[in-house]
């Protein structure tokens, strides 16, 4: 009996080992997915071999009931001991085959930080539909967003900075009604920010600066109630703050220096819940509003390089805290008030004015 004990238990391991292991179709997409890819360094896909890539296939995650492919976790910058083995970040060339698409079971996707990916984003990537993580930061990934992409409405995480990608922020983007986390820093996107932005309701973090964006800042995004860090800088932006951005509940921090927005500051931005405000380089003109009181807390408000005129407000020295505060190279005039915060600032911060005087400029 002994024999026949011995066939069974093996016959029943292997039928354990076949329902607990990836689908054949998982793993032939995975493969496809890889000979697109070519990692010279640290052997990151040595790992991939075998029949089951639900077991020890490194940056590969399973489902633990359907066992399919769930998760994608490749990052070039890593802690991993592979990393530290080889004393050396990531460098990976090739591009994203469109054979990840067939992998319908995909939550997150990550392929991060490799330097050397290019090509574009697969435009079947909107077809995924259990998305929730799409970053593929610090790449050389070109061509445009996926026209359709609102179609992922589990998205919370769509990371795309540090790339190549052209063109405009697609309309159904606002579609993303899942969304929390929007990075797009550091690429050649232009075009306008969506009219309809303020449809995120999500949203915590967006991040576009370092592109080519043009026209009006929609007064929509006020819109995003839990909206806390909005950063616009280095585009071409223009016309007015909608006074509106200073009436958000949790915005803390505006970065809007290095555009060409016009127009005058308004008081709501100096009395809101931002404490780091930087709309330096633009061509902000009248008077700083004076509006500061005890309960205004910066850690940065940096007005310097626009246009901007009159007297620097008596009212900042009744504020709770200022840190850093920078309004050089505009056209005010007068006498620098006395006392905090003004006593610590350097002259730097006060320098090319029309008629500035005072510590820590010259006296009057």
């Amino acid at each position: 009996m002994k024999p026949v004990f011995t066939i069974i238990s093996a016959l029943l391991l292997a039928v354990i080992a076949t329902v607990n292991s990836c689908p054949p179709s998982d793993r032939a997409a995975l493969l496809a997915f890889r000979a697109a890819l070519h990692e010279p360094y640290l052997g990151i896909f040595d790992s991939w071999t075998g029949t089951d890539c639900c077991h020890n296939w490194y940056g590969v995650s399973c489902d633990s009931e359907s066992h399919r492919v769930a998760d994608i976790n490749l990052r070039g910058e890593s802690e991993d001991p592979i990393f530290e083995r080889a004393h050396r970040t990531g460098y990976m060339t090739g591009f994203i085959s469109p054979e990840i698409c067939k992998l319908t079971r995909l939550s997150s996707i990550t392929i991060a930080d490799w330097k050397g990916i290019t090509g574009e984003i697969p435009k079947c990537i909107s077809t995924l539909s259990f998305l929730r993580i799409l970053d593929l930061v610090g790449n050389k990934i070109s061509g445009e967003i996926p026209y359709d992409i609102g179609k992922l409405n589990r998205l919370t995480v769509l990371n795309i900075a540090d790339n190549q990608i052209s063109g405009r922020i697609p309309a159904s983007l606002t579609s993303l009604s899942s969304l929390m986390h929007l990075d797009l820093r550091n690429n050649k996107i232009s075009g306008p920010i969506p009219r309809r932005i303020g449809r995120l309701g999500m949203l915590s973090r967006a991040l576009l600066s370092g592109n080519q964006i043009s026209g009006p800042i929609p007064g929509s995004i006020s819109r995003i109630y839990r909206l806390a860090d909005l950063d616009l800088s280095m585009n071409k932006i223009s016309g007015s703050i909608p006074a509106s951005l200073g009436k958000m509940a949790v915005l803390a921090t505006l970065n809007l220096d290095c555009n060409k927005i016009s127009g005058t500051i308004p008081p709501t931005l100096l009395t809101s819940s931002i404490g780091n405000l930087n709309l330096s380089r633009n061509g902000l003109a009248g008077k700083i509003p004076d509006v500061f009181g005890p309960r205004s807390y910066f850690t940065v408000i940096d007005l310097s390089y626009n246009k901007l005129s009159g007297s620097i407000p008596r009212t900042l020295t009744a504020a709770f805290y200022i840190g850093y505060l920078d309004v050089s190279y505009n056209h005010l005039c007068g006498r620098i008030p006395a006392g905090a915060p003004f006593d610590h600032l350097e002259a730097s911060s006060f320098s090319h004015n029309h008629c500035l005087c005072g510590k820590p400029l010259r006296a009057c």
